[in-house]
């Protein structure tokens, strides 16, 4: 892999749970000259990356943000995956960096209905076991650094978000030379993201149109759905609020058909009166921070 100079972030999925045609499971790509972090392994995020140039066993690192399966769906994959390859490109045990609790306890568990499979390979071809490296950390209200590359030069900040009742959830601030990414998980807008994203070149946020679409969902079980999203309209709010140049929406509920419903989510980002850029994002967009 040549090494890359500039920051480069990917959206490696910017769908949810309900499939849609060309959108993945949730995930983002970042890489620093040597240095690739996957950001969440929703479904068909191997493929993705594959289409992205890059293959597990190039990933220094994954890391969750919370265990919903739209968000974890892939992750067997990219492990398994990293474990096959180890035939023609062997790499230690990928590192899986996520908060205790749910996510910790869905890691630790993920593989277990591969054990035949797992056992089959073994019998046939692969010398040992799949292998990953687990670093978990408690989720805390306080940005605190859960990772950094071995030469120091790219830093990995978590701090807890809002995404209740779904517990253990978090966002991340990639540092690099080049600036600063936030990613913010699944959250309903608030204060923790808010000062996460302050002087960052790129806010990643999940977008829910829930103020546009309230009168379609009420007394609906979406109602109680869109209520632990980010709306639209309050996300425009914060991201003025910040003064971040640069915002992508992902996540997006309900999922674009079409350019008229991709101007719908700009539109109620304008309205809460955010004046940067932003982009509806779409599976393997790519960004740069210079």
């Amino acid at each position: 892999m040549n090494a890359i100079q500039t920051t480069t972030v990917t959206l490696t999925g910017t769908g949810v749970p309900h499939p849609a045609p060309g959108r993945a499971g949730a995930g983002v790509l970042i890489q620093y000259k040597d240095t690739t972090l996957q950001f969440d392994a929703g479904r068909g995020t191997v493929i993705r990356l594959a289409e992205c140039g890059i293959a597990p066993h190039q990933l220094s690192a994954v890391f969750l943000t919370h265990v919903h399966s739209d968000h974890v769906m892939d992750l067997a994959d990219v492990v398994l995956t990293r474990w096959i390859q180890q035939t023609l490109h062997p790499t230690s045990a990928i590192e899986i960096v996520c908060p205790w609790g749910a996510p910790e306890q869905f890691v630790t568990r993920m593989l277990d209905a591969f054990e035949i499979d797992i056992d089959l390979r073994i019998k046939h071809v692969q010398e040992i076991p799949p292998k990953f490296s687990l670093s978990a950390f408690e989720t805390t209200s306080n940005p605190q650094t859960v990772w950094q590359s071995p030469d120091g030069t790219v830093s990995v900040l978590a701090i807890a978000v809002h995404h209740e009742p779904v517990p253990d959830a978090v966002a991340y601030r990639v540092n690099t030379p080049n600036g600063s990414v936030v990613i913010s998980g699944d959250t309903r807008v608030c204060p923790e993201v808010e000062a996460f994203a302050r002087g960052t070149q790129l806010l990643i946020h999940e977008a829910c149109r829930t103020q546009a679409m309230s009168h379609a969902i009420k007394g609906s079980k979406f109602e109680q759905i869109f209520d632990y999203h980010a709306d639209t309209i309050a996300l425009g709010q914060m991201a003025a609020r910040t003064e971040v140049p640069h915002l992508v929406l992902t996540h997006l509920i309900p999922q674009p058909r079409n350019e008229q419903d991709c101007e719908s989510f700009i539109s109620d980002i304008r309205t809460g009166g955010y004046t940067g850029k932003v982009t509806v994002g779409s599976d393997l967009d790519s960004f740069e921070i210079n």
